[in-house]
């Protein structure tokens, strides 16, 4: 029976060949320095609305624009407040006139099931600009209950209580 616990392949016991075998252990974690370094590099590439919010709710420069992605019929729908409007067909032709490139800048689409937000990134990388994508976008904004703009003016919905606890400031994570 193999007992080395960094070959995470060979279980050592009855129960972890059971733990093994289901679809959470079938592979393995991985080591703690490989999970550090993967986590530290999604969190360089990452932030979420929870996060943008707070520094954007912050007397000051929170040291970042936010840059929506969408088309004008979706930024006309509802967009994050003082966001810069830039959909990504016109970001190669736009990105220098509107985003000044030592300022990082979060992009953002609809929501998690589009990577509008990440090719929006993609394109300001590929220009020189250092970017995050925030995690849920547009739609997870909304459903978080942070304020945002219409072309008819501020606007807010209560948080989903599936996305944001209801009587904390925040999530406490």
């Amino acid at each position: 029976m193999n007992t080395n616990p960094e070959n995470a392949t060979a279980p050592t016991t009855p129960a972890a060949a059971t733990r093994a075998a289901h679809p959470v252990l079938r592979v393995p974690p991985a080591a703690p320095a490989a999970a550090a370094a993967y986590f530290a590099a999604s969190l360089a590439f990452h932030t979420d609305p929870s996060d943008v919010a707070a520094a954007l709710a912050e007397d000051g420069d929170p040291g970042f624009v936010v840059l929506d992605s969408r088309s004008t019929e979706a930024w006309d729908q509802g967009h994050v407040p003082g966001a810069v409007h830039l959909p990504t067909a016109l970001i190669p032709e736009q990105a220098e006139r509107l985003l000044d490139k030592a300022v990082p800048v979060v992009t953002y689409c609809w929501g998690p099931g589009c990577n509008g937000g990440a090719r929006a990134a993609l394109a300001l990388a590929e220009l020189g600009y250092r970017v995050k994508e925030m995690l849920g976008g547009f739609e997870y904004w909304v459903r978080e209950g942070f304020p945002y703009e219409t072309w008819e003016g501020r606007r807010s919905r209560d948080a989903d209580p599936l996305t944001a606890p209801v009587a904390a400031g925040d999530c406490g994570c």
